[in-house]
């Protein structure tokens, strides 16, 4: 059996809420490592909304979510996803029983921001028994395949936390870096067994080709080999002790590979939960204040009806607006 790992983020770009970075692992057999696993599990997934018929949206996140469409196909795909991994045991009532599970160190530390106090009642919305039909589904056809879903992780920065990260490396594509970085050594170290060479598929930030630098940066003690430096993608294979896995860096990789998709809007999933208790804070205190999704101009809007409508929570800066 071969590992095969897709991770992506969600917030990198925003001025409000968190930075989230996931991935999603498959133990496959190696042999469909480069199949097409919508086709291969066709029953259970698909990647257009139209004609879904009871099957699961996994796709780039941009194309499953907007503010006007709604969460339900984020909603529906994570939690099913996370029951299928769980044997169907998995609970996800509220915003706070999926980052325990998924996530569980982020709950210490939002632990002193007033928006993020209420995440043990807030409740998901969604249809339980909807879920778990949708899972049993994805877990019976992947197990015809002998395919089965062995994690799923998120890192869910803070904007405490993103800052303090950002002043200490003066760059926040290198705090991204070394969040990913960090999920694949999770995956390499769970893997720790495995015979097979396990292989991670990165979705490209921007236009960057040559990573060997920062690899060799945050993986000591690895050996380290380049693959490929192309457009499309960039490859290397990393050995230690015997144990190795390939990391590919594609552009538009949450479109090309499941794995990739299914992480996209994990992450995508959670910054939206993390929003929602935020605007709901804010919202419940002054009625007049319009909600936020915490891109640049919206942001600036939000934390310019703060200064008329709710000034002294703007003692929480630090909390609440991200260093860019």
């Amino acid at each position: 059996m071969a590992m095969l790992v897709g991770i992506d983020e969600a917030g990198y770009g925003p001025l409000l809420g968190p930075l989230v970075v996931s991935a999603a692992a498959f133990d496959m057999p190696e042999k469909l490592l480069r199949s097409d696993h919508w086709d291969v599990l066709a029953k259970a997934v698909s990647t257009q909304k139209k004609g879904l018929s009871g099957r699961l949206l996994i796709t780039d996140s941009k194309k499953t979510y907007s503010r006007k469409s709604g969460i339900d196909h984020l909603r529906r795909t994570v939690l099913s996803s996370l029951h299928a991994w769980k044997n169907g045991s998995a609970q996800t009532d509220t915003i706070q029983d999926v980052l325990s599970l998924i996530c569980p160190g982020t709950l210490e530390s939002i632990e002193s921001y007033p928006w993020y106090k209420e995440l043990n009642t807030h409740t998901l919305g969604h249809n339980p028994s909807d879920i778990a039909i949708a899972a049993g589904v994805l877990q019976k056809t992947m197990s015809e395949h002998n395919i089965q879903i062995s994690g799923i992780q998120s890192r869910c920065l803070d904007v405490e936390l993103y800052n303090t990260r950002v002043r200490k490396v003066k760059n926040k594509s290198r705090v991204l870096f070394t969040e990913l970085c960090a999920l694949i050594l999770e995956a390499f170290n769970r893997n720790a067994a495995g015979t097979e060479p396990m292989q991670v598929i990165v979705d490209r930030q921007g236009g960057r080709i040559n990573y060997q630098q920062e690899l060799l940066r945050m993986f000591p003690g690895f050996s380290l080999s380049v693959v490929r430096q192309k457009t499309n993608m960039s490859s290397y294979e990393l050995n230690r002790n015997g144990q190795m896995m390939r990391i590919h860096f594609c552009a538009k990789a949450d479109t090309e590979y499941l794995v990739v998709g299914l992480a996209s809007m994990v992450s995508k999933y959670l910054r939206e939960v993390m929003m929602h208790s935020l605007n709901h804070y804010f919202c419940r205190l002054c009625p007049d204040l319009c909600p936020t999704a915490g891109y640049w101009q919206d942001g600036q809007r939000f934390i310019k009806d703060l200064e008329t409508h709710l000034p002294s929570h703007l003692n929480n800066k630090e909390k609440l607006v991200r260093l860019l």
